[in-house]
């Protein structure tokens, strides 16, 4: 069972990605601004963070920027899971640390199957649907 943190304002986006993570064994926090997300994985050490772009107090690229600084949490797979779709915002998540970029909405299997990569963990039962 992995750790991952969603650092995600909009309540909505936060259920939908608990539900697309409800069975899979793995453990989603949450954390619903920059700050909280910063203080949560030095807290937490999650092993995988999916980090929104727009967020209240500063955004998801100021917040990946931050974590890739710290020697505790900088090398934690971060999954860019944002509304964004033009071009030059996968290529800002990227430069900022993100390893990965998603953009909303995703199919459960396609965020699953990038979640997996990143984390090198497949729960067998999802290995044998496919994803």
């Amino acid at each position: 069972m992995a750790k991952i943190l969603y650092v995600e304002d909009d309540y909505n986006n936060i259920r939908l990605v608990q539900k697309m993570f409800k069975f899979t064994g793995h453990d989603v926090m949450v954390a619903q601004n920059g700050l909280e997300g910063i203080k949560t994985a030095l807290s937490q050490h999650p092993d995988l963070i999916l980090m929104d772009i727009n967020l209240p107090d500063i955004d998801g690229l100021e917040v990946t920027r931050r974590i890739r600084k710290d020697f505790r949490v900088k090398d934690i797979p971060i999954i860019a899971l944002t509304a964004h779709t033009e071009p030059q915002a996968r290529l800002a998540a990227l430069q900022a640390g993100c390893n990965d970029y998603l953009a909303k909405p995703s199919s459960r299997i396609e965020l699953l199957k990038v979640v997996h990569q990143y984390l090198k963990y497949v729960n067998p039962g999802e290995a044998a649907q496919g994803v």
